[in-house]
């Protein structure tokens, strides 16, 4: 009989492919050893879902309302804030998901499409960092060709190109999420039910590839490159492009937060697949990858708070939109409130 793997977020479970029973279950870690991960998850996740909602629906806010047009970066980074937005807003289910003793509770169509929505993250967020690794590039590197080719409306192409790869890649998930009753541990789980191990190591492999060894790539190419611009410019090229020096310092931090909070996890998914394909190999080891893969996936969307609140530490032309919105609203309030008073002494002068 072939078995399969299926990673649920507190345990490992080795069930029997179709509809037979599970043979011979392994667990390779107690589970007490769970214990302090699965008690600090619930409220980790709900903390990170307050604060990610506030933060993301502002910068989505200030980008929107500000009466100029956003910037090719803007637009991207704005795309950015929405994916992040998308993640924290799947949160919840899992949140309760986890305090519910792992027992999915919302039926198979959210199973489906909150997993499919976390996954859409991980693929449109790092693509949209490669949009804005490439934007920089173009601007810094080839600042004569740029105005051609860093216009607004070919960013917002790009961003729909994103969304829609996003959608199509997370589509395995769509497919093979499934809710299942697990006796030997007595939950009804929301879990990846592959028809085969072999689609399971493809689809793992779709996701090392496009997710993380292709992207960062282009990601790496793009930022040496940069750094180099930035350390041949002359005093006189840096005052004259001192706007352009500014959105890519935000860039390169942003670039190197999300490196710092993804890249583990990607790593994780690489040691497993090697793990699972049996050129690595142990008890004590999977043991590792487990506990690691939950820690760094928390990490991971740990990303999404923290992309909102470097606009406003790093990026200075973020802060100016923010005063100036912060403006356009006191004026509005007061000219309302102006409005208001006229018309109410117009209506008394009449009656």
């Amino acid at each position: 009989m072939a078995l399969q793997t299926t990673r649920l977020p507190e345990l490992s479970i080795t069930v029997a492919d179709g509809n037979q029973n599970s043979t011979n279950e392994t667990q390779c870690i107690n589970l007490d050893d769970w214990d302090w991960l699965t008690r600090s998850q619930p409220v980790y996740l709900f903390i990170i879902t307050a604060l990610g909602i506030v933060l993301n629906a502002f910068v989505l806010l200030v980008f929107c309302l500000h009466k100029k047009a956003c910037t090719v970066a803007e637009i991207y980074l704005s795309n950015l804030a929405a994916a992040d937005l998308l993640l924290v807003s799947c949160l919840p289910f899992w949140a309760v998901h986890i305090g519910n003793g792992f027992n999915w509770p919302f039926g198979v169509a959210l199973c489906k499409v909150v997993n499919a929505g976390i996954k859409m993250n991980a693929y449109c967020s790092i693509y949209f960092l490669v949009l804005v690794s490439m934007d920089r590039h173009v601007a810094l590197v080839h600042p004569m060709s740029h105005g051609r080719m860093r216009r607004p409306k070919y960013a917002k192409l790009g961003c729909l190109l994103v969304w829609g790869l996003g959608l199509f890649m997370s589509a395995p998930t769509l497919v093979f999420r499934a809710v299942r009753y697990f006796p030997d541990f007595d939950v009804q789980a929301c879990f990846l039910d592959y028809p085969s191990h072999t689609v399971e190591l493809i689809c793992d492999g779709m996701l090392i590839i496009f997710s993380f060894i292709i992207p960062i790539s282009i990601i790496a190419f793009c930022t040496v490159t940069i750094i180099r611009a930035l350390k041949k410019q002359s005093v006189a090229r840096f005052n004259a492009e001192k706007s352009e020096q500014k959105a890519t310092t935000l860039v390169l931090v942003v670039l190197v937060v999300f490196l710092i909070c993804w890249v583990p996890l990607h790593f994780t998914t690489v040691l497993d697949v090697l793990h699972r394909t049996n050129v690595m190999g142990g008890c004590r080891l999977e043991a590792v990858i487990a506990i690691c893969n939950q820690i760094f996936a928390y990490l991971a969307f740990f990303n999404s708070v923290i992309n909102p609140i470097l606009y406003v530490i790093v990026g200075k032309n973020f802060r100016k939109k923010v005063q100036e919105v912060c403006k356009q609203w006191a004026v509005s309030t007061v000219t309302t409130a102006s409005t208001r008073s006229n018309t109410s002494a117009t209506l008394r002068t009449f009656t």
